[in-house]
């Protein structure tokens, strides 16, 4: 007999999470304040920006640059913060390019809810590596992302990785 159900329990984590008032709770503020890079998913901290592991990714290794400033839109940061984070942006498609050989990227700013964005006070940029046939009827039909890598082996592939040449 065929199951006609797919389990995915890590979406009611994340339907709960984008239920929460996003000023309440910035993800992007208070993970980075706390002293536990690890189990918050942050591979690296630049001078103004850093790059974190999406709790909730498209695919393995999707990360995203964010502030430290917690701004809501591109025109809101400072120069500095955007060169920053287009660096980043390079380096994080290097690493990745290195780890996990992907076919291709998503980069950019969901900004606003109604543009897609998850945490829309505080604007950050997608880095999504994309492999060919990685989209196929799971998240079309059933809203799952099957994904071979957890997050903390995500996190061991990446973190470190930064500033090391390429």
């Amino acid at each position: 007999m065929v199951n006609d159900r797919i389990w995915a329990p890590w979406r009611l984590d994340y339907v709960k999470d984008a239920s929460k008032d996003i000023e309440e709770d910035c993800i992007f503020c208070a993970k980075p304040a706390e002293d536990d890079d690890e189990g918050n998913l942050i591979v690296h901290r630049g001078a103004s920006c850093f790059v974190i592991l999406n709790k909730y990714p498209y695919t393995n290794g999707h990360l995203m640059v964010s502030p430290y400033e917690h701004v809501a839109s591109l025109p809101a940061i400072e120069a500095a913060a955007i060169a920053e984070m287009m660096s980043l942006a390079q380096e994080a498609m290097t690493i990745l390019e290195r780890t996990y050989s992907p076919h291709g990227y998503n980069v950019g700013f969901n900004q606003g809810r109604v543009a897609g964005a998850g945490v829309e006070h505080h604007i950050h940029m997608h880095v999504v590596p994309r492999w060919g046939g990685d989209t196929n009827f799971m998240p079309v039909l059933a809203d799952t992302r099957v994904m071979p890598q957890t997050l903390e082996q995500s996190y061991s592939a990446l973190a470190g990785a930064f500033g090391r040449p390429a």
